[in-house]
Order: C-alpha cells, then structure tokens, then sequence
C-alpha cells in the first residue's frame, strides 16, 4: 500500500507546483481566446455581420471548445484510466498549446474569407479536447497522491491554475492595450498573446517531466477495459448530478470574465483596460482564497461548502448585474469581487469531492466528463445568452441576473442530492512542507 510518509514531502510541494502550473498554462490558453473573442474577433473574422451579431458569432466559437471538452474527458480519460494520469498531461498540454499557437497564425475573413472562421472553429474545437483531459489529469495525480486529511487542500493547487492562467492572458492583453493603438491591436496586436502561449507550453512539459504516476493507478488490480462504458452503465445519474452541480460556477465564472468585458466595453463605453483591471483584481482574490476554502472543505466537508457557494450565488447575481451597470470602476469590482468569492466557495473543494465520488477504475473518466459536461450546461451558452438578455433590456441586464440566479438554483438542487465524501475518522494534520 501506499506510504502516506512519501506525500508529507518536497516532492509533494513539486507535484502540486506542476499540477498548478500546467492547469495555468492550458487555462491561459483556453482563456486568451475568450478575451480576444469579447475584443476583437467579432468584426475581424465575422466582418459581414453587424456588432451584436459577429459578438454573439464569436462567442459562438468560444462555446464550441466547451462542447470539445467532454470529448476531450473521454479520449483523455480512457487513457487516463487504462495507461496512467502521467501521460494525460503531456499529450493534453502538447495539444492545446499547439492550437493555441495557430490560432495567432490564421488569417482575418478579408485574407482568406470564409475559410478563417472555419479555421478558426476547428481550432478552437481542439483546444477545448486538450483542456477536456488536462483537468481530469492534474487534479487525479495531486488528489491520488495527497494525504486523506489534506485531500482538499492539496488538490486546490490545480484550482489556482484557472486565475493564473485568466490573469496571464488579460495581463498580456491589458499590456498590449495600453502600449498599442487601437489600429494596431485590431491589425496584429491580439495575436501576440497566442504565440506566447508556445513558450508557456514549452515551460510545462519541461515542469511535468519529472512527475512520477499516482499510487491509486497503481494499486488497481483490474483496469476498465472501456472506461466510458463503465461510467455510463454504472454511474450516469452521479455524472448527470455532477454536471448539474458545476453548471453554475462556469456560468458565473464565464458571465464575468467573458460577457461583462464585452458588455462593459460595447452596451457603458468603458474602456478595455478598466474592466480588465476590474475582473482582474476579482480574479486576483478569488486565487488567493482558494486554499483558504479548500481548508475549510477539509474541515467541515465538500458538500457544505457547495451548497453555501450556491445558495450565495442565487443571492448575488441581480446586485452583480446592478453594479456592472453603473459603469463605475469600483462598483464594478464589487460586483465581480462577490461573485468570484461565491464561485470559489464551491470549486475550491470541486478538485477533491469529484474524485472521491467514483471509484480509482474510472475515476479520471467520470470526473473529468461530469466536470467537463457542467462546463458545456454553463460555460459554452452563459456569454451568448447574457449578450442576448442583455441587448434585450435596459442598461441593467436584468435577465443576466435572473438568468444566472436560475442556474444557481439548479445547482443547489444537484448538489443537494450528492452525498459527501470527506474521509472521517482522519486527524486533521498541518500538512507538511518542509
């Protein structure tokens, strides 16, 4: 059996500075084209639309890496499950970034017409297949080598990964802003952050060299021989209940980090570096707290957590909208500052209680697809519908509030039916870092 000795370890420390680091980088990809896509890429590559439309025609392609990604949790779980969670993320890594690059590389609609939106489709359809497995990879291989007491804390390190990687990608956008024209972004600018994201790829494999296989993938005796299969006839209502439960942190998550930028900037007329400045710090908080929270999964348990995160979303939502409203940079940061803290509340604990819902056997199969499939129900449709509803009404988005109070509602409802997972019977230690 495993020695709980060998995780109270630098080596510990390195694995989990390795999972938050390659979550980092396939984030920052992943996130650099949901800014670029709110900025830039409606009238670049949808040119014959008119603003609202080539908005919601871009964010359109934002959605379809959210569908790739439980094709991606599939592909990448099954060899996950039956080869080991070590070569989940190199492969994911290698994929993402590579799509990623070349998407700073294809030329605008008044190159090559038709053909750059197409290229741009299939090449965000594969960056969301890389993320799809690179979740399920980094979170198994800290949370499967991580003591029982200290599984929620640790696992949040590849948690942290998503802010890092989201304030990468807007701190090289709000760089380029304020040194370039708006000609200038618009001709090459938005590029730049997409070819930065082959050196951060190169970075990351250099980091994850080193891992060693996680001591649960080790341990089974009898690999699945079709993971997926396994999941769907043995556990379909868990990924069903799973993926309900996560619709609401993407969709809140998504509503400010992608629509606000596009709401703020095109329906007020504030400018792109305020708002980024204004999501930013949100996003800058809500990393910080995420161990903090993650602790207190640890102490008092998963599922307590998520409910509470529920129950304050629903609640915050129609004052977000209202504070988005008022154009007023602080207000503004309030109203994202809220609902970050409402998100993290839930998906700082998400990284451990989705593995401690499945069995080793399948386990990077069924939690990567419940956690990628509530990606598709919140993430993939929240910036289209908010742009709807928002154009819709007045200057306050009323439906946005409504909107994201309903899946909130939804959530709290799935995660009311999980059970929890906090191992008991487990002192709860200090982990060791020395």
């Amino acid at each position: 059996m495993h020695d709980v000795r060998t995780v109270r370890t630098p080596s510990m420390l390195r694995l989990a500075a390795a999972s938050l680091a390659g979550t980092a980088i396939e984030f920052y990809d992943f996130f650099v084209y949901g800014t670029a896509a709110a900025l830039v890429l409606g009238p670049l590559f949808f040119p014959t639309f008119s603003p609202l439309a080539g908005t919601l025609a871009a964010f359109a392609t934002f959605g379809v890496g959210f569908v790739a990604r439980p094709l991606g949790s599939v592909l990448f779980g099954h060899i996950g499950d039956r080869r080991g969670r070590r070569p989940v993320l190199v492969a994911s890594l290698l994929l993402t970034g590579g799509s990623t690059v070349a998407v700073g590389c294809v030329p605008a609609y008044d190159a090559i017409g038709v053909a750059a939106p197409l290229l741009l489709l299939v090449l965000r359809f594969l960056q969301g297949l890389g993320l799809g497995g690179e979740w399920g990879g980094a979170v198994l291989l800290t949370a499967e080598h991580a003591p029982a007491e200290r599984r929620g804390l640790w696992s949040s390190f590849p948690q942290i990964g998503p802010a890092v990687g989201f304030l990468l990608a807007n701190g090289v956008v709000l760089g380029l802003a304020a040194t370039l024209t708006d000609a200038q972004f618009a001709a090459w600018g938005w590029r730049v952050p997409f070819w930065v994201a082959g050196v951060l790829a190169v970075a990351g494999l250099w980091l994850r060299s080193s891992l060693v296989e996680s001591p649960h993938f080790l341990e089974i005796d009898r690999h699945a021989r079709v993971p997926l299969a396994e999941v769907v006839r043995d556990h379909w209502r868990l990924v069903l209940l799973t993926a309900g439960a996560l619709a609401v942190g993407y969709a809140v998550f998504y509503a400010v980090t992608t629509w606000s930028l596009a709401y703020a900037t095109e329906r007020l007329g504030v400018s792109r570096g305020v708002m980024l400045a204004c999501v930013m710090a949100a996003v800058v908080v809500k990393g910080a707290l995420t161990p903090v929270a993650a602790h207190l999964g640890d102490r008092l348990g998963r599922r307590p957590m998520c409910l509470a995160g529920c129950a304050a979303t629903a609640l915050w939502m129609f004052p977000m909208v209202a504070l988005l409203a008022t154009g007023e940079p602080l207000l503004m940061f309030l109203g994202c500052l809220g609902a970050m803290l409402a998100f993290i509340t839930m998906f700082a604990v998400i990284a451990a209680y989705l593995p401690e819902l499945y069995e080793p056997r399948v386990r990077c199969t069924g939690a990567a697809v419940g956690y990628n499939l509530g990606g598709v129900l919140g993430g993939a449709l929240t910036p289209i519908v908010a742009t709807a509803l928002a154009e819709q009404g007045g200057r306050v988005p009323w439906g946005v509030g409504a909107y994201l109070t309903a899946v909130a509602l939804l959530s709290l409802a799935c995660f009311a039916r999980l059970p929890e997972t906090r191992p008991v019977g487990v002192p709860v230690a200090e982990p060791a870092m020395e």
